[in-house]
Order: C-alpha cells, then sequence, then structure tokens
C-alpha cells in the first residue's frame, strides 16, 4: 500500500511542479519521501530558491507560515491542518501586540518556533541554529523581551552572560527532560556523548557534552570521533542520524519524547495535498509584509 501511495505522490509531484519538505522530526516514511530535509528555516529558505509552483510542508503550521512568507508566489501545503506546536501557541499575536503597546522601548526576539502573526509584531528572529549571533547583535543597553521558549532564552542568558527578559513559554516535549533522565542515560551508556537540545532546561542542558539545533547535532554526530551517542530531543531524528551514520549507535534519551504533533502528517496526507490542494496556508498581506522583515533582519546578520 505505502509503495502505491509513494508512486501516485512522485506523479503528482511532477505534475505540478511541487516539491515535498520534512522536517527532521516527522514520521520515517515522510522523512524518506521527501525532496529535502531539515529544520524549518533551512527548508523554508531552501523552498525559496527552487521556483515551485506547490510547496508540501511536512511539519507545523508555523514551519509551513514561514515557507509561505519566503515563497510567497508558490502555493504552500500543511498535509494536516491540525499539526500545530504547543509552544507557538504560547505566544498569540494578540499577546506580543499588547506587550509591545506596554513595553515599546524593549527589544523582541521571537524564536522562529512563533506563527507568522506573532513574528508580524516583534523586532527580530532567530533560531536555535544563530540565537547567539542575533542576540550579540543587540546592543547591551537595549532591554530584550525573549519569546515564546524561556528555556532557550535561559541557556542563552548564561552562556552570554546577558540579562534578558524572558516570555513563559516552552517545548512541553524538551521541557520534560529532567537530570534524572542525564544520569541514567550516563550509567547506562558509559562511553556516549550526550547531545541535548537548547529548548530544555538549563540546569538539564549543564549536565550534556553539547546543546545543539537539529542540524547542529547532524552535523557534530557526523563529524564527531565518537562512536556513540545519546540524543536528548525528539526521537523523531534518530531516524536521519542512523541513516546517515550507520557505522555509529544512537540511543534516544528516553522513549516518550515524542512529539505528536509532528507525528500526524501521513502518507495519504501528502497524496491528498497534492490532489485536493489541502491545506494552503493563506496569510494577508499585512502579516506577510510585518512578519518577513524580523525573518529578513536575521538573514542580514
Amino acid at each position: 500500500m505505502d509503495d502505491v501511495l509513494i508512486q501516485e505522490i512522485q506523479l503528482l509531484k511532477k505534475q505540478r511542479n511541487a516539491v515535498i519538505l520534512a522536517h527532521n522530526y516527522v514520521q520515517p516514511e515522510i522523512q524518506d519521501l521527501a525532496d529535502f530535509l531539515g529544520d524549518s528555516l533551512e527548508l523554508s529558505r531552501r523552498a525559496a530558491t527552487l521556483n515551485a509552483d506547490v510547496v508540501v510542508f511536512c511539519g507545523v503550521r508555523f514551519m509551513a507560515e514561514t515557507a509561505k512568507l519566503l515563497s510567497p508566489d508558490s502555493v504552500v501545503l500543511l498535509p494536516n491542518s491540525s499539526a500545530s506546536c504547543p509552544m507557538a501557541r504560547m505566544a498569540s499575536s494578540t499577546m506580543v501586540s499588547n506587550y509591545k503597546k506596554e513595553h515599546p522601548e524593549d527589544v523582541l526576539v521571537a524564536y522562529v518556533n512563533s506563527t507568522a502573526a506573532t513574528k508580524a509584531h516583534v523586532d527580530v528572529c532567530c533560531t536555535s541554529g544563530n540565537v547567539e549571533k542575533v542576540i550579540n547583535s543587540i546592543p547591551e543597553d537595549h532591554e530584550i523581551m525573549f519569546l515564546p521558549d524561556k528555556n532557550l532564552g535561559a541557556n542563552m542568558t548564561r552562556k552570554l552572560k546577558r540579562s534578558m527578559k524572558l516570555w513563559n513559554g516552552c517545548c512541553p516535549i524538551h521541557d520534560a527532560v529532567t537530570p534524572e533522565m542525564i544520569h541514567r542515560a550516563r550509567e547506562q551508556y558509559p562511553e556516549a556523548e550526550i547531545l541535548i537540545h537548547p529548548e530544555c532546561r538549563p540546569e538539564v542542558v549543564e549536565l550534556c557534552d553539547a546543546a545543539l539545533s537539529t542540524g547542529g547535532m547532524l552535523r557534530y554526530a557526523h563529524e564527531s570521533k565518537s562512536k556513540e551517542f545519546v540524543i536528548a530531543t525528539e526521537c523523531g531524528i534518530l531516524h536521519r542520524l542512523r541513516k546517515e551514520n550507520p557505522d555509529k549507535t544512537f540511543h534516544p534519551l528516553h522513549p516518550e519524547l515524542v512529539c505528536e504533533d509532528m507525528k500526524k502528517i501521513t502518507l495519504e496526507d501528502v497524496r491528498d495535498a497534492l490532489l485536493y490542494n489541502r491545506e494552503e496556508i493563506r496569510l494577508s498581506s499585512e502579516i506577510m509584509t510585518m512578519a518577513r522583515e524580523p525573518i529578513e533582519r536575521m538573514l542580514a546578520l
């Protein structure tokens, strides 16, 4: 059945001049089907260079919105309309707009894991890979509000010794990582390096060998001389790590570090997206213009 679906998808993709993008956390069969794998901004930037008529973004809604911002002339499809991000919902556009009105002097730095409507009210965006560069570009005498991820912000506060206000949001999956999980992994796999995502809490991050974005983990594992790793992030990335490094061993920190939203998209969803134009991301011209500005400021760095 999967083979039939994949053949149908490939035919539809050719007919519609489409490209399929997949985040590192989605289901293995979706990763294997995709034209390109990566994190959300990496994929969105890739889409902007391809001149595809249709972009099928296999991830969650804010990612597809970012792809639309950077590829405004393409039809951008999110194969499962319910694939969302809990952290992005913790900083609604209304909440951020109100904060900006109350604190006009603050520089609002938004993690790319936020909706397009929220990005429209901030000054600059960042990713987990470039967050240090973005924060360092802001003069020391400027007050920063970092949103929506308090953990990524707190990790940067510690690392850069830079005081910032932190929004009360987080990724529930990464926030669930505990020191006990790390200690248990050290005992179980004493020869392994432990790689962790900086969306985890600072007291957990400091117990690990490296705090890296998903793209950073992929590069680190490939270049490291170590042969064994424990991966402290959403379990979906293990498929790609093992596929690209067959001579190395990768263990999940905990089997329950699974984002249900990232796992929602199926092969049937991808086929139906191409067949019925589901679900097309539509943003107002005002949101498109306003939300693109903080992304462009980040890219300019």
